[in-house]
Order: structure tokens, then C-alpha cells, then sequence
């Protein structure tokens, strides 16, 4: 099944994913069953964030092939950062490089774990239980600032610097599919998403042992490469069985208010 969040008349509304279609629902799917309360025509939907979460997890320097280029070293344990919820934009949705940017403004491919249940002290085997479903991310980073400032407050947190989508597929063996990106339509990387050195529930049993998860958390899980994005370009996110994130990249001050 394939739930997302869409604009109906001004408020964000659940919906669970057609063929053609979104029938919009009376409340969210994760934790509730709600009822259908109306339909809109999925190619004119307004796509939202598929969830809001109550905390954003994300994981770096998860792929070997990432950590390399890096010239990092390998973890030897699940860790997670944070990131800010304002930084969150729908698919299709514009990615706003900041004016005063320079450098390197790269994207990052990540597959993303929406959590459907409390989660605390758990085994792997209630993590594995606790996921709700999957959903695609793009970790947009400015890497200048990154380097420049103590904290990744800016670099990695200024609005629409984090779009997530088109929708959260819970029917999916996410760890055996493909992750692909695109710019402008050419194929910039593409790797097995579950090549990681820790995955999902590894990091959900190592954060549940300190902090109690909530449904509708997320976990962002890296990337195996970045690539560079200018004004003009439109970026696209493949994960295979899941689907496509597609979001164009604008100037700030340029681009439709």
C-alpha cells in the first residue's frame, strides 16, 4: 500500500496511492484505520512530506563506498544525527539554494524508515516490526557552510534542503532494491540500497536503547555517492519498488513564490 500527504483546499489531508487516483482519508494510516472520504486526481495532486515526524533521525557515512571517498573511517557502531523538520519539501516541490551559497551544493540518494510504533529497549526482531513503511529522501547539502560552522545548522537544515516522497510504500523489501539519481535526466549514480555497514534496525535497536521512538519518526539511512546540483536542474530519486522523488532546484529570489 502507498500513503502520502496531500494539499486539498489550503490543509494537508492523508491518502492512500492509486493507479489514477488518491483517495483521500480522515485521518493518518500510521497507528489509526481511517475511512475515505473523498478522491483527487493523482496527476494533479499537490504533494506534501508523506509524514511530519515527531523526530527526524539521520545516518551518515553508512556506505562503504561513501566513507572511501571520505577518506573516513568505517563505524564501528550505529549512530544518528538530527535534522530539523523545516528543512522538509514534497516531491515536485522546489529545492532553494540560498543566494549566498558557494561551492559545492550537492545532493545525496537516501532511503528513509517511517516508524509505525513505540519502540524502546526493543530486539531486532521488533524493529523490524516497527516499521510502518518507506519511503525517499534527498539529503541536499551546502558544503561550504559545512565546513565553516560548528553544527550542520545551515548546511543541512535551510528550508527545502530535505525533500522527502512522493509517498511511503509499505509493501516493499527495502533493503534488496536500487537506489538511482538523476540530473536532468542522466543517470549520476545508481547502487544496491542495502549495501550499508549498519542497517535500519541495527540503528532503530542502538536509538531504542536511550530514546523511545514514536510513530511517524523517521530514520534517513545515507547515501553511497553525492553529486552536484545548479539552478536550472531538475533532480531525481529512484528507489526501485518504492518510486520516484523528483524536485526541481531554484535560485533563491527566482523562483515561483
Amino acid at each position: 500500500m502507498r500513503y502520502a500527504r496531500v494539499r486539498v483546499g489550503g490543509r494537508a489531508v492523508w491518502g492512500r496511492v492509486r493507479e489514477t487516483d488518491v483517495e483521500l482519508l480522515s485521518g493518518s494510516p500510521i497507528g489509526g484505520d481511517p475511512h475515505v472520504i473523498g478522491t483527487v486526481q493523482r496527476d494533479t495532486a499537490v504533494w506534501l512530506p508523506p509524514v511530519i515526524p515527531p523526530v527526524f533521525y539521520a545516518v551518515g557515512m553508512n556506505y562503504p563506498r561513501h566513507i572511501a571517498h571520505a577518506g573516513a573511517p568505517v563505524p564501528d557502531r550505529p549512530e544518528v544525527g538530527y535534522r530539523a523538520n523545516n528543512a522538509l519539501t514534497g516531491h515536485l516541490s522546489p529545492i532553494v539554494k540560498p543566494a549566498e551559497v558557494e561551492g559545492r551544493f550537492e545532493a545525496e540518494p537516501e532511503l528513509v524508515a517511517v516508524i509505525g510504533r513505540p519502540l524502546r529497549h526493543a530486539t531486532r526482531e521488533e524493529a523490524y516490526a516497527s516499521v510502518f513503511g518507506w519511503t525517499i529522501g534527498n539529503d541536499v547539502s551546502a558544503r561550504t557552510w559545512q565546513h565553516q560552522d560548528r553544527t550542520f545548522w545551515r548546511s543541512k537544515n535551510s528550508d527545502t534542503f530535505k525533500p522527502m516522497g512522493p509517498w511511503i510504500e509499505t509493501d516493499v523489501d527495502a533493503l534488496a532494491q536500487t537506489t538511482t539519481l538523476r540530473v536532468n535526466g542522466e543517470e549520476r549514480s545508481s547502487f544496491p540500497t542495502g549495501d550499508m555497514v549498519f542497517d535500519p534496525f541495527d540503528h532503530l535497536v542502538a536509538i531504542s536503547r536511550h530514546i523511545t521512538l514514536q510513530p511517524g519518526d523517521v530514520l534517513w539511512m545515507g547515501a553511497e555517492s553525492t553529486c552536484q546540483l545548479e539552478p536550472g536542474d531538475t533532480v531525481e530519486v529512484e528507489i526501485s519498488g518504492i518510486g520516484v522523488l523528483s524536485n526541481p532546484v531554484h535560485l533563491e529570489g527566482n523562483h515561483p513564490s
